[in-house]
């Protein structure tokens, strides 16, 4: 097949219209349309069906799409590696990580990758849905579990554990708990079992439940469980790793935990010689080094 009329195809699938794919390519719309009215007598099929409110594929356009879509990752990966300086570390930066560790833990420290690598541009993703790292639908995770997708380059980072913690406000006016049938007196704020979460956490909120607790605050994310505790809303669900950004929090109940919940980041093989992904993860490494320095350091002061 010629390499330039799929490329004009690719690009005007994934736009839906032979205009905005025009503009895309910097070609008018008849000659789009002549490319794709070639492409298709070339193979013999039609590829799009035409209607008022732009273009939907066929069956056949589908497939191609398919392929189409698996060779633009796959150059844009080689284009990444190439562009790689042996030296230096710019470009962009894929990162994927779930909502809460990415707005509690991650973003906050961000600034001093910047700071040595000025030029390295993150486009972070935060959601709870598992992006596909070899289809490049991010450059490197960091996950709650052990990825299971295969050709991945993966390193556990550390353990986490949802924890109970309140403000010194509010625990002040409310009294604290000192058994779990306590928690009947108070405000529980914390994701709620409907939302997307590690299942260490769910379970952890479904034994607190178990005591029939009246008063309760849910959040879709532990950015928003800890907004509410900071606020003196109740006592809140949070991963331990917030108290170190956080120390004036008082935990609550330390015999309640989850179980461990592990941290991956990974990568796919590809990107195994990348620059950028390189000083990511050391970057990674280096703040998980010092964040556990820190929290050893507060436990035994």
């Amino acid at each position: 097949m010629d390499w330039d009329k799929l490329r004009i195809f690719h690009a005007v699938a994934d736009a839906g219209s032979l205009t905005h794919a025009g503009d895309t390519l910097h070609l008018s719309q008849s000659a789009v349309s002549r490319q794709i009215r070639a492409l298709e007598e070339s193979l013999n099929t039609t590829l799009f069906h035409r209607h008022a409110r732009g273009l939907i594929l066929t069956e056949q356009g589908e497939l191609l799409f398919d392929a189409t879509k698996s060779m633009n990752k796959r150059l844009e990966t080689a284009s990444a590696r190439i562009r790689d300086s042996e030296e230096e570390v710019f470009g962009d930066l894929r990162v994927t990580t779930t909502t809460g560790f990415g707005t509690l833990w991650l973003a906050p420290r961000l600034p001093k990758l910047f700071e040595t690598y000025p030029d390295l541009k993150i486009d972070l993703m935060l959601e709870e849905r598992v992006l596909d790292l070899p289809m490049r639908e991010a450059d490197v995770a960091i996950r709650m579990k052990e990825p299971s997708q295969a050709d991945l380059i993966r390193k556990r980072l550390m353990s986490v554990r949802m924890r109970l913690f309140a403000s010194p406000a509010y625990l002040e006016k409310n009294g604290t708990p000192e058994a779990l049938a306590d928690l009947t007196d108070h405000r529980l704020v914390c994701q709620s079992l409907n939302s997307v979460q590690v299942s260490a956490g769910a379970t952890l909120i479904q034994h607190l439940l178990s005591v029939d607790i009246q008063h309760l605050f849910t959040v879709n994310n532990y950015f928003g469980v800890l907004q509410g505790v900071l606020n003196n809303i109740g006592i809140g669900v949070l991963p331990d790793y917030v108290i170190e950004d956080f120390p004036d929090l008082v935990r609550v109940l330390p015999e309640l935990e989850s179980g461990e919940v592990p941290v991956f980041l990974a990568y796919p093989e590809e990107l195994r010689q990348s620059k950028r992904i390189s000083a990511f993860r050391d970057f990674v490494q280096d703040e998980i080094f010092a964040h556990r320095r820190k929290i050893r350091e507060t436990t035994q002061g």
